[in-house]
């Protein structure tokens, strides 16, 4: 994982938006088990992944992945390559749903057809990954698609669930304990993660329930029974990549990508002794929505570790606002200000642009034009930050 050694690089958090409503509509029919055309689907996989390959690099961004163009959703896709889940889930509402129900229901009015991230399958047996096939082909397509463009970005990288996530949101149904779940999916998660890292990727860890399920899974719980459980989410983690260089590996954490009030969100202070835990090289944190452009303070107070980079949020991914890259350049200001290293520091987005298909809140040529402002505004900071020869 490369720093930003002469200028601020960029990146994003991995999700894109899937590049046709075909491809939509082939990855959600595969998910609930509808028979599909398996060559229809492969041949608009491979082209969107093209597409979105191209289309970073012409945003000049440095740091690119595959956009999840292969997966019904960032995490829901886990079952279609991992034995031992079945039946439906019945998650906890948000409490904004809960506190907010004209809220709920104009977002309910807003939602199109998506994934089962809200009736995932459950734990109903042992746990086991047996084929890798599924990730090697993403570490193909995407091998294949820098080719095609000609042009090596800075890095690359590919996305996997954590082992939290997947058991907030795929409840256990099987196993005698939360904790003996969640260690047994860092056990074969653990799999994926190297395979990644073997095909010469950087690794993004996407571990949203660090801020996202204390006002979900665990809204009815103390403050502290939440940390102890996210405590146990970092302890698999680390389990699961033992081995892997950190600098091979980047962590996400973020508080839900979807446009709510979020008044319930966790503070930042509550969890960056977690994220500090964790033997990862780079640290991914919402920063650019409104409810936790304050979040730097947290950092002032509770330093990043010298070993890690810091990946902030400088666009927000829920609004189809394309920030003024002025703005973007102010944002990067601060963060570099508050690491106290500019090479620290590479320019990112809050979360993905297309955690679920069918349910992207950025139109996808808006999602173009928002990289290029991360860009244009990493080169205005970048010039102030290292003079104008940057």
């Amino acid at each position: 994982m490369r720093a930003s050694a002469d200028r601020i690089l960029t990146t994003h958090c991995g999700s894109l938006p899937r590049q046709t409503d075909r491809l939509s509509e082939l990855l959600l029919e595969d998910e609930i088990g509808k028979p599909i055309d398996r060559t229809a689907l492969d041949r608009e996989i491979q082209a969107a992944v093209d597409v979105v390959v191209r289309e970073q690099v012409a945003a000049d961004c440095d740091i690119v992945s595959d956009g999840e163009q292969s997966r019904p959703g960032f995490s829901t896709y886990l079952p279609q390559r991992m034995r031992g889940f079945g039946g439906e889930s019945s998650r906890p509402t948000p409490r904004d749903l809960d506190d907010f129900p004209q809220f709920a229901k104009l977002r309910q009015q807003r939602m199109g057809r998506h994934t089962r991230i809200g009736n995932a399958p459950q734990a109903v047996a042992d746990l086991s990954y047996d084929s890798l096939a599924d990730v090697q082909a993403e570490c193909d397509l995407l091998r294949s698609a820098l080719t095609k463009v000609g042009k090596t970005p800075a890095d690359a990288f590919i996305t996997s669930v954590s082992p939290g996530i997947i058991a907030t949101t795929m409840l256990n149904a099987y196993y005698g304990t939360q904790e003996a779940y969640v260690l047994a999916l860092a056990r074969e998660l653990a799999k994926e993660y190297r395979c990644i890292v073997q095909n010469g990727y950087v690794l993004q860890i996407d571990c949203p329930d660090l801020g996202m399920e204390r006002a979900r899974l665990y809204k009815d719980k103390s403050d502290a029974e939440f940390i102890r459980a996210m405590e146990t989410h970092i302890e698999a983690i680390n389990l699961a990549i033992e081995g892997i260089p950190a600098e091979n590996i980047r962590l996400h954490c973020c508080w839900g990508n979807w446009e709510g009030p979020h008044v319930h969100d966790v503070p930042l202070a509550a969890l960056l002794p977690l994220m500090y835990q964790a033997k990862v090289g780079a640290l991914s944190i919402e920063f650019a929505n409104p409810r936790h452009q304050h979040e730097y303070d947290a950092l002032r107070s509770n330093p990043l570790p010298d070993t890690m980079l810091l990946i902030p949020g400088v666009i927000d991914t829920t609004t189809n606002f394309v920030e003024h890259p002025q703005v973007v350049a102010n944002r990067i200001g601060e963060a570099v200000a508050v690491v106290g290293d500019r090479t620290r520091v590479i320019a990112g987005t809050d979360c993905g642009f297309g955690t679920s298909a069918g349910t992207a809140l950025v139109a996808r040529d808006v999602v173009w034009s928002k990289m290029r402002a991360c860009s244009e505004g990493a080169s205005i900071a970048s010039r102030k930050l290292w003079g104008r020869g940057a």
